[in-house]
């Protein structure tokens, strides 16, 4: 039988370049150029599969998918979009999408989320929409990015939220693992019971044990009280593990109780206490080669390791670099009380060029730094503290020749900014542009504008 696919896309050039893709390879295929379209052709059309961009006039492609998982479960659904982000990508894949595609499209790439999907159609468990959750507050620029390993990350916190597995995040320092943590949390159903971290190398070795298990009365000189340790306080939320690496292995054979029996032992205590939280890990050792030379037990590692998240270092992702820049140079000028700044297009090009082997926490200490020093509103290249390779270099004068249109603009937006006190709102109607039209504006020349209440 024939696989039914249904193109949902408010951009006539991909509705006609899938449709004719699809087409040559055999499916059955119907377009629609908006989500009410689709809505009330799939009845007729019967689609195995959806395939649906985000970002619609009307009503977007995440609202559509909820509808199409409400009334027809069988029907699977792979989101695509142009505007990627975390939030995005997570919220597709736990209101049921089978797969995240960001544009350009790589019709390679869609043949294979296409096969995987109606091969496994009927066997593949699906996620349960689940509930707005403390994630719409939680701020998680660290994990802003396009790069297909970041992709594949928020995709696998979106699946993440039908289990309560142990996750085991790997990274170097500054990747943002506790990030990651905190997302995979306030992103599953127990978003609303505790949180606990837990920095294993920030605690004594004598002292670990009693920080996560908590003690009795007597247990110890100094214990002068019962006391709750980490576990008992997560209840049935998550606790997470940071640099479980750098334990002893007579700590982990400890947590490793835990993993198996889901109980543990207060210090002094005689009768152990069951935990029904979920165990989050997050290292940056090489926990293979510990697991030979004896420094970290193979069992735990197996234990920890049900579900294993690889975090790329920033210099692996360099296309990252920018908008994250972005979303963190916004985090410091909110919390330095600045209205608005920009990087440079010499600070944008420093920035990429650089390796970072602090990684995010490195860029972020740059533009927080940059922020606060700053006497204008426009960060540059020395502002940062970073410079550019000799060989990315460009001829200034032929750059400044190609970019006089692209400087007026600039300059008459960052005026009417100034004007408007950074009012989005009014900036708008002063340019005569809509707030999307605006947002584009500003992003293509790097101006970054603090949120304000009177929007």
């Amino acid at each position: 039988m024939t696989a039914r696919i249904m193109v949902v896309d408010d951009d006539r050039s991909i509705r006609e370049t899938l449709e004719s893709h699809f087409r040559d390879g055999g499916y059955a295929v119907s377009i629609a150029a908006s989500a009410e379209e689709a809505l009330s052709r799939v009845a007729v059309a019967d689609p195995s599969l959806v395939i649906t961009d985000v970002r619609m006039s009307g009503i977007d492609g995440l609202t559509l998918l909820a509808k199409l998982r409400e009334a027809r479960p069988d029907t699977d659904v792979i989101v695509i979009t142009a505007f990627e982000d975390m939030r995005t990508a997570i919220e597709a894949m736990k209101a049921g999408a089978l797969d995240y595609l960001v544009k350009p499209l790589d019709l390679d790439q869609i043949d294979l989320a296409v096969e995987r999907c109606l091969r496994d159609q009927r066997s593949r468990r699906r996620i349960s929409p689940v509930a707005e959750s403390e994630a719409e507050s939680y701020a998680l620029s660290q994990l802003a990015g396009r790069d297909q390993k970041m992709i594949a990350i928020y995709k696998t916190i979106g699946t993440l939220t039908r289990s309560r597995a142990p996750v085991l995040i790997r990274g170097e320092t500054g990747t943002g693992k506790e990030v990651i943590a905190r997302a995979i949390h306030f992103n599953s159903p127990q978003a609303e019971e505790p949180y606990v971290a837990v920095n294993c190398t920030a605690v004594p070795e004598q002292l670990l044990e009693s920080e996560l298990f908590g003690h009795v009365r007597g247990a110890f000189t100094g214990a002068t009280g019962d006391r709750k340790g980490r576990f008992e306080l997560a209840g049935k939320g998550t606790i997470f593990l940071d640099e479980i690496g750098d334990t002893s292995p007579s700590f982990q054979t400890k947590v490793l109780r835990v993993l198996q029996e889901r109980e543990f032992q207060p210090v002094g205590g005689e009768r152990p206490r069951r935990t029904e939280a979920r165990i989050l890990a997050a290292t940056h050792r090489p926990l293979e080669q510990l697991v030979a030379s004896g420094q970290f037990r193979e069992d735990l590692y197996f234990r920890l390791r049900v579900v294993e998240i690889v975090v790329p270092p920033l210099r692996e992702r360099r296309g990252d670099i920018v908008p994250l820049a972005n979303h963190l140079m916004a985090k410091a000028a909110r919390e330095l009380h600045r209205d608005y700044m920009r990087l440079a297009p010499d600070a944008l090009r420093a920035l990429e060029a650089h390796d970072w082997p602090g990684n995010v926490r490195e860029l972020e200490n740059t533009l927080m730094r940059a922020v606060a020093l700053a006497t204008s509103s426009t960060i540059s290249a020395i502002d940062v503290g970073v410079n550019a390779p000799a060989a990315r270099a460009v001829d200034q004068t032929s750059e400044s020749d190609r970019q006089t249109l692209e400087d007026v603009e600039r300059a008459h937006v960052e005026r009417v900014l100034r004007e408007c006190g950074g009012n989005k709102r009014q900036v708008c109607r002063m340019l005569g542009v809509s707030r999307p039209r605006l947002d584009r504006i500003l992003e293509r020349h790097g101006i970054v504008v603090t949120q304000r209440r009177d929007e």
